[in-house]
């Protein structure tokens, strides 16, 4: 076991401490709750300033959003309790939705605001005169605990967020190595590399949240925007690399091929992967380039098979293979160089990866289960409704409350009810701790310092735990959970029947949530998993079609977030086809369709018509794949198809070769040369990705074969 480190303990020493102060300003003004003032400390506290405030405020605004929501819905449903169970459980899940679909620290606002309502609303249904100022004075007890919260978290030895986002780019730059290292030697399977995918994709969709959070960091607006920039080619590396392997298998594996020089390119790119990155800032100009990158471009441009070798299958995958290694190794540079500014705040950077997909801001949202995620709360909300009315118990209310806060709070995961079993066994083990405290301690308490002492020990050895994701959750649910069920006032008043009932109603009701979530989300990440995979077919085929296309760069940047958000959820696997690996190939081929879409129309003679064949075989294909719900084959006549256009380009690159190598050679005629080598590497790619079996076989009659 890992003990604390300094870091954790100093988290844990400012945090009690700002619990403290909110605990004490809640005593000195008799404010109804002062414990939940300390309640909120642990709630809002993190080990970074960024995040810190970052919640702070957004808690503040979530709290203010719902407390007014319970204020204007109490009056007018008070007298039609079921009535109103319905709304309090529409407004949780319409801002549960909204919540999940906002993947920054600003989700928390809606978040919050759908379960504070239920917590202001519900108790005082059978006082409804009382819901205004149950509403201010939850506001003002957090917003104290929140101020203290920021004020000591942000002025006493503050933790920055670069540093740490620095320490996960540097975790992502080991694991993209190694999987770097390994695609160049022709492997792509097995458990390691099958789990490497899952841990760069899960980095990459860490970061989004963490980059949310850096703007309330003092972070200068240039270096967020770099950082930006760095997730976004984090994003792309990962299926450039991928798309690597293909070419170089096939040429080793399968055709036994392999040039001069090819070997020794390889592994001085892959030393350069493992590189040492403590690069200086001074040194990322826009006048400076990386020198290793400049000599491998160099390698990769001189092994580069002249136009009348593409007419060869073997010709034309060296050149898609020596194509997308440039492409990877301008990827790579620009990620070194993003990660050298980040880590020293300075510095200039003008990108090496120039490409029309770069620039796409949507993502995609699966809203058919964002629907069964939010119609879980929902739906647990109107049944404990309807059993606390039905049953007349008269704290019934807090088991409602906690049974929505559990079912919010984990509705995003893939298998929520492990986690509200976990929050059912720590508020279980608070009920306990709080007991002791209430009614073995606090007797003995005469004074607020010999109350701090007493809460020191067990507060600050919890809040050493808070920071580390494993514990995260339950230490973060006891020390908040047992602030609250202690329930200090400025007069020692405790009534065992009173203190077991109330929080028995608690736990009732968190176990009711967790056998709920059971009952009704019965599926997990492989559901979720087919679900992304269907989607990502019917992108495909769109990308595909002959539909026009408002913006091709948010097209392809929902596919790449749609394929970041499959791969943690895939098993690792050491299968040559594992989804993660086929995805990879969907998400090549939607790629390379919209590269031939947009070569397409600056081509002329008979390829645009052979082009046009291709992406109809194409979109028909991953359309019988997304109607069946099921991967299929493809049929052998688009191979042939792709193989016709692929003789049709390089028969016509041939003689775009020869105009364009003539003196007199326009501008015009040297551009078209480079887009018939583009359409040229965008259908060897499909090729490979529709056919990986038939990598070794080449294309059937015309040019292609007759120069092999």
């Amino acid at each position: 076991m890992t003990y604390p480190s300094i870091r954790d303990w100093l988290f844990s020493v400012k945090t009690f401490a700002a619990s403290m102060m909110a605990l004490y300003i809640g005593l000195m003004f008799q404010l109804p709750r002062p414990y939940w003032a300390m309640a909120s400390v642990y709630i809002v506290s993190n080990p970074f300033v960024g995040a810190t405030r970052s919640k702070a405020l957004y808690r503040v605004l979530g709290t203010a959003l719902g407390a007014a929501a319970a204020i204007t819905l109490v009056p007018p449903f008070v007298e039609t309790p079921l009535l109103f169970s319905v709304v309090v459980a529409l407004w949780t899940g319409t801002l549960l939705y909204l919540a999940i679909m906002d993947r920054t620290a600003r989700s928390y606002v809606f978040m919050l605001a759908g379960y504070t309502m239920p917590l202001i609303a519900l108790p005082t249904v059978t006082d409804p005169t009382t819901v205004f100022d149950v509403a201010i004075a939850r506001t003002e007890e957090i917003t104290v605990g929140i101020i203290c919260a920021s004020v000591i978290g942000s002025n006493i030895l503050p933790s920055r967020l670069a540093p740490t986002l620095v320490e996960r780019a540097d975790a992502w730059f080991r694991d993209a190595a190694f999987y770097g290292r390994e695609t160049l030697s022709g492997n792509i399977v097995g458990k390691a590399l099958s789990a490497c995918r899952q841990r760069l994709a899960a980095t990459v969709n860490q970061l989004e949240f963490l980059l949310s959070q850096l703007g309330y960091d003092h972070t200068h607006p240039e270096i967020l925007a770099r950082a930006q920039d760095l997730r976004g080619r984090m994003q792309l590396f990962l299926p450039m690399i991928s798309a690597l392997a293909d070419p170089l298998i096939a040429l080793r594996r399968d055709l036994h091929v392999w040039p001069e020089g090819l070997d020794s390119l390889l592994a001085d790119a892959a030393k350069w992967f493992d590189a040492p990155l403590h690069k200086r800032a001074a040194d990322i100009r826009d006048d400076a380039g990386d020198s290793v990158a400049d000599a491998l471009r160099a390698r990769v441009a001189a092994l580069l098979p002249p136009h009348d070798q593409l007419t060869s299958w073997e010709g034309a995958l060296l050149s898609n293979a020596l194509w997308r290694l440039g492409q990877v190794i301008d990827v790579w540079q620009d990620c070194r160089a993003l990660r050298a500014l980040i880590a020293h705040e300075e510095g200039t950077w003008r990108p090496r990866y120039r490409h029309w997909r770069l620039g796409g801001t949507e993502r995609f949202y699966d809203r058919g289960l964002m629907l069964i995620s939010c119609a879980v709360p929902v739906s647990a909300i109107l049944v404990a409704c309807w059993l606390w009315v039905s049953s007349g118990w008269h704290d019934g209310a807090g088991a409602v409350t906690l049974a929505a806060v559990a079912c919010c709070f984990f509705a995003a995961l893939d298998e929520p009810a492990p986690m509200v079993f976990r929050f059912f066994a720590a508020t279980a083990a608070s009920v306990v701790f709080a007991g002791l405290y209430l009614f073995v301690v606090l007797p003995k308490v005469h004074d607020f310092p010999m109350l701090v002492l007493l809460f020191a020990g067990p507060f600050i050895l919890i809040g050493t735990l808070i920071p580390r994701p494993a514990f995260n959750m339950v230490t973060m649910l006891v020390a908040v959970n047992t602030a609250t069920f202690i329930s200090i006032q400025s007069a020692y008043e405790a009534d065992f029947l009173v203190f077991l009932n109330s929080n028995i109603a608690g736990v009732a009701g968190l176990l009711f949530a967790y056998v709920w979530t059971r009952v009704t989300r019965p599926f997990g990440a492989e559901y979720a998993a087919k679900r992304l995979l269907r989607s990502s077919w019917s992108d495909v085929a769109l990308s595909a079609s002959t539909a026009p296309l408002t913006d091709q760069r948010n097209l392809a940047s929902r596919m790449v977030d749609r394929l970041m958000q499959l791969l943690p959820r895939l098993a690792a696997s050491d299968e040559h086809r594992h989804p993660s690996i086929e995805s990879f190939r969907d998400l090549r081929i939607a790629l390379n369709a919209l590269d031939l879409r947009r070569s397409r129309r600056k081509l002329d003679g008979d390829v645009p018509a052979a082009i046009d064949r291709v992406l109809a075989g194409v979109s028909d294909h991953y359309s019988r794949c997304a109607d069946s719900r099921a991967r299929q084959s493809a049929s052998p006549a688009l191979l042939a198809t792709i193989d016709d256009a692929m003789h049709r380009v390089a028969t016509r690159g041939l003689a775009q070769e020869a105009a364009s190598g003539a003196p007199d050679a326009t501008p015009r005629a040297r551009l078209s040369q480079r887009w018939l080598r583009d359409t040229l590497h965008a259908l060897v790619g499909l090729r490979l990705s529709l056919y990986p079996a038939q990598a070794g076989q080449r294309p059937h009659g015309g040019a292609t074969e007759a120069g092999a």
